[in-house]
């Protein structure tokens, strides 16, 4: 019996070490976007607050970033795309799900590979497929994601007063940088 009970506590305990071995990730993960137009003020935050998880034998990846935590330039920029344009108190974060196509961890090295990365981001209250390209490398640090692609406001349901209209673009360029480092709990 005494034996039957190690057998079990062994194979609980290499299980859950191979799971965390499985699962990279960072809570300080960096989205900035840009919705900058030429001669106005320049519209880009940045949140060095993102948290991701990696799961490295499915390639599955959950990315959440609550935007109160995107930071501009101006104050007066912050408080506008908080209370009138995101709605942060309404939607408080904006979240990914998805999977890295044909990833395989054990291939990774500092050279950066690219793959493919589709999901769904969940933004204000609605949910779009991103489909684009993600740059991938691993060091002693852990595993480097680099990403970039464009959205527009009003596929979210992202109301831009026409007062303000002509100083936003209308095509926002997001870019990500996740350092994910393996999990060890």
């Amino acid at each position: 019996m005494k034996q039957i009970f190690l057998l079990i506590a062994f194979l609980i305990c290499t299980t859950s070490i191979l799971q965390a071995q499985e699962r990279y990730s960072t809570k300080t993960g960096i989205i900035t976007f840009e919705a900058s137009v030429p001669s106005f003020e320049e519209v880009k935050a940045t949140n060095a607050q993102v948290s991701a998880l990696l799961n490295t034998t499915s390639g599955d990846i959950a990315v959440l970033a609550l935007l109160k935590g995107f930071r501009f330039k101006v104050a007066l920029m912050e408080e506008h795309f908080n209370e009138n344009y995101i709605e942060s108190s309404k939607y408080p974060k904006a979240t990914f799900k998805g999977t890295i196509e044909d990833f395989i961890a054990s291939k990774l090295s500092e050279e950066e590979k690219k793959y493919n990365l589709k999901g769904t981001l969940s933004l204000h209250g609605e949910s779009k497929i991103i489909d684009t390209s993600v740059r991938i490398s691993q060091t002693d640090e852990g595993i480097t994601m680099q990403l970039n692609f464009d959205l527009k406001p009003k596929e979210f349901n992202i109301n831009i007063p026409n007062l303000v209209s002509s100083k936003i673009a209308e095509i926002v360029s997001v870019s990500a940088v996740l350092l994910l480092q393996q999990n060890n709990k």
